[in-house]
């Protein structure tokens, strides 16, 4: 039996990180190294990365005529997924069809009648290989269906396989994230113990948080070739104890690589000890949710952190020369001056890189009721939920000067003269020059939008 397993291209309106980061398909791996053994002597599973594939998708259907193709997406995909479904249809009809990932697993309904014959919601590992073995054992889609639904509702299992990394070889020399080139990934907890109002991580596993053991994830890493690793766990900088043995394991096992990970304001500027040990054992970068500089946004967003906890934060990785990814939320009743005070705040706090995101209530999170009947595009619109786009009109401005107020201030922060020559410096010319090419492809989807509006 063959089986597909996709990840799309985006969208051509998504506007998106794509043009400075493409990683490799994690949650593809996991499916590949957790089919049951005595499945995967009768599969023949194979893993097309759209996004590096030469081919086009039609020619890949019709030389490996699958049995089932799979795919995998975040809501920008839904639409792009549904058209590629019906593809799969349209040359080869007794062909099952399904999807997976984040989105599937919180708003499975974005799905239905896309020419999508499974959607996998929560366990979604377990779920897969149940849906080989019926249809190993000849079952129909409605008994498939059912059991798919039955495992989603179990308790969460976390006990996965690490992935097969193996299952992308073709592709793996072109992963990479900004500046960490070629990057490899690799999740040590699942869920986040927070519960910040905009974000869907939570969701995803239904509010439970569970991590791996720091033995297991060393194990992991020993195994990785690439010296540059991105921590996707949605906050990796969680619990002293526990990082502080990763720490002590990556010493011990003489593990050399240089680390990306997700982590908290807070917990930087309450664990100054901690982030000491993690850049003595390589931690490089860390992408931290700033979200805004004004007191009641941070209070809004039930962030429960402060402007002052932010500086701190930002002046402990400069310390120890961690580079800070600073993500921002642009709220609706931003003015030009909230703008001009934001980057000005950004500047004298030397932040090289920063993404300011317009607030988007993503369907799934706390905030997304509150804001439904404000949204400006159709349900049917996924692509433009990119975080990036402006979904909700603005208060004190156009859509137009929004797009170019958010373009502004990101060249003001990131473009300046001293930013320049540091990242020269650290990075070589090379990578700066496939960062700025990078950069500019995005900026050039801004600009499209400050011509066309909405």
């Amino acid at each position: 039996m063959r089986i597909l397993l996709v990840r799309p291209k985006p969208h051509g309106e998504t506007i998106g990180l794509k043009h400075v980061m493409i990683c490799e398909p994690l949650e593809l791996e996991y499916l590949v190294s957790n089919i049951p053994e005595d499945i995967n002597e009768r599969c023949e599973v194979e893993i097309v990365d759209m996004i590096l594939e030469k081919r086009s998708f039609r020619s890949i259907i019709l030389e490996k005529r699958p049995h089932m193709v799979l795919f995998t997406g975040y809501i920008t995909h839904v639409g792009t997924i549904g058209d590629m479904a019906g593809e799969v249809k349209s040359i080869l009809p007794p062909t099952i069809t399904g999807v997976g990932g984040v989105h599937a697993e919180v708003v499975p309904e974005d799905y239905s009648g896309n020419q999508l014959d499974l959607v996998f919601g929560r366990n979604g590992v377990k779920a897969f290989a149940a849906a080989l073995r019926g249809m190993l054992k000849g079952k129909g889609l409605d008994e498939i269906r059912e059991e798919i639904r039955s495992i989603s509702r179990e308790e969460l299992d976390f006990n996965l396989i690490p992935p097969d990394r193996r299952s992308v070889d073709r592709y793996r020399s072109s992963y990479y994230y900004m500046f960490h080139n070629p990057c490899a990934l690799v999740k040590t907890s699942y869920g986040c113990p927070y519960s910040c109002r905009f974000c869907f991580c939570r969701e995803i596993t239904g509010g439970k948080y569970h991590s791996r053991t720091m033995e297991a994830v060393a194990d992991e890493l020993m195994a990785i070739p690439e010296e540059e690793v991105y921590i996707v766990d949605d906050d990796f900088l969680y619990g002293r104890e526990k990082l502080l043995e990763f720490a002590r394991l990556l010493k011990e096992r003489n593990i050399d690589k240089r680390y990306l990970v997700y982590g908290r304001a807070d917990f930087i500027a309450q664990n100054r000890d901690v982030i000491e040990s993690l850049r003595d054992v390589g931690l490089q970068a860390v992408i931290v949710g700033i979200e805004s500089i004004r007191e009641k946004d941070l209070s809004d967003y039930n962030k429960k952190t402060t402007r002052i906890v932010n500086e701190r934060a930002i002046e402990i990785l400069r310390e120890f020369g961690i580079e800070l990814y600073a993500t921002m939320i642009i709220p609706l009743d931003f003015s030009r001056e909230d703008f001009r005070e934001l980057t000005g705040w950004l500047r004298r706090m030397r932040v090289t890189f920063v993404n300011l995101q317009p607030l988007t209530p993503l369907p799934g999170t706390a905030i997304f009721d509150e804001y439904r009947d404000r949204i400006l595009y159709e349900p049917s619109q996924h692509h433009v939920f990119d975080m990036a786009h402006v979904v909700l009109k603005p208060e004190k401005m156009g859509i137009r000067m929004f797009y170019f107020q958010l373009l502004m201030s990101y060249y003001r922060v990131v473009t300046r003269p001293a930013n320049m020559i540091r990242l020269v410096k650290k990075y070589g010319i090379g990578a700066n020059l496939r960062m700025l090419k990078g950069s500019q492809m995005v900026s050039l989807q801004y600009i499209k939008k400050i011509v066309r509006g909405y």
